[in-house]
């Protein structure tokens, strides 16, 4: 798999230049609003402009605190292009656990909604909102210090007088914090290059223009590196929920027709369980793959969903964070096959199993430690 050999490329610049032929870029399911490609980039280059006139360069860290929404990648998407640092905290965190990532990651400006800018309140950060009306309600964030909106941003004409920093391939780009399920969570520093790698995988194993549903929280890895990311430079319309609600989801298959559903396994066992009154209510017959990760799924799980989504065929994948969630997945029928498998290496991606006491290479059928390598792999933490 081949990486640009310029390095002084960003991956906002890297996305916006790959060919495809979509039109739709985002559509929000709950409102029916439509970001056409062409609108998204006219977006991304007006916030930038406004990012730039606050004052936010290279190297500074904003932070976004947001349910899933269309807009959502124009803002990590913009600043980016600036050289500098997305970091993401998922909305249902305590104001407590948002204060932590804050006093960690440094940020000089925040995004957030109305309902959710309360919990900014001690921060004493600078906050964009991403609502269309930037006043604060009464009660929600009083103390906050609202500086705009994002709706404002992106019909601002782009300054001529910007100067575009240098952004090298090294650079980081994204400051994701990890699920803390052996510790503290930490913020892991992914560049540039790492997600130009992870477009290069998704370009390697997914066909253009096509269409998904987004229901996996924008915060998490999986779901920022696919429908934030990837997916846009293959052209895909990505038709996106603001959280997961199962007859959301089913109304929007119905209505929007995506081949690909990508979900966590508990939203699976869901659908398995309601398997008779979902195919009763809801046309689910454009569905062709379910991509499953965040945790194994088991065979009975799998057999049964296969069982009563007779058309669909379930891949499974394993990522971490540090590597910008993508380590290994399925690919073939042959591959689904294998239970408790989670498929094939992914493009880039080198691993071996280890004694971790010695580093000794182990054999077929030994367990060990998986030592990865890969253009993926996080800069640090």
């Amino acid at each position: 798999m081949s990486l640009p050999p310029n390095q002084h490329l960003d991956v906002t610049s890297f996305i916006s230049s790959q060919p495809h032929r979509g039109k739709t870029a985002f559509v929000d399911a709950v409102t029916g609003r439509r970001l056409g490609f062409s609108e998204l980039w006219l977006g991304v280059e007006r916030v930038a402009s406004c990012l730039y006139a606050l004052g936010v360069g290279k190297g500074n860290v904003v932070i976004i605190i947001s349910p899933n929404s269309i807009l959502f990648p124009i803002v990590s998407l913009s600043v980016m292009s600036l050289g500098a640092v997305i970091t993401t905290a998922n909305p249902i965190n305590t104001p407590g656990e948002i204060s932590n990532q804050i006093g960690d990651s440094r940020p000089v400006l925040a995004f957030t909604t109305r309902q959710l800018v309360s919990k900014l309140s001690n921060s004493n950060l600078p906050v964009v909102l991403m609502d269309e009306n930037r006043v604060a309600s009464s009660g929600e964030g009083a103390r906050a210090k609202i500086v705009g909106s994002l709706e404002e941003m992106m019909e601002t004409e782009p300054s001529e007088s910007r100067v575009k920093q240098r952004v090298n391939q090294d650079d980081t780009a994204a400051l994701l914090y990890s699920s803390g399920t052996t510790g503290k969570s930490k913020g892991v520093m992914l560049t540039h290059r790492n997600l130009i790698a992870l477009v290069q995988a998704y370009r390697a194993r997914f066909g253009l223009e096509q269409r998904t549903v987004c229901t996996i929280p924008m915060c998490h890895i999986f779901s920022f590196g696919g429908f934030a990311t990837s997916l846009i430079a293959l052209g895909w319309t990505i038709v996106v929920l603001p959280r997961f609600e199962m007859a959301q989801l089913l109304s929007a298959v119905e209505i929007h027709r995506p081949s690909h559903l990508s979900l966590v396994p508990p939203m699976l066992v869901a659908m398995v369980n309601g398997a008779e009154e979902i195919n009763s209510k809801y046309d689910l017959s454009s569905l062709q793959t379910v991509v499953v990760g965040g945790a194994p799924l088991s065979r009975e799980v799998t057999e049964k969903f296969v069982e009563r989504y007779s058309n669909v065929r379930v891949l499974q994948g394993y990522g971490l964070t540090e590597t910008a969630a993508i380590v290994a997945s399925m690919f073939t029928k042959e591959e689904t096959e294998r239970y408790g498998s989670s498929g094939l290496l992914a493009p880039s991606v080198e691993g071996k199993i280890v004694d971790p006491d010695t580093g000794r290479v182990l054999g077929v059928g030994r367990t060990g430690e998986l030592w990865l390598r890969s253009p993926t792999v996080m800069k640090g933490v």
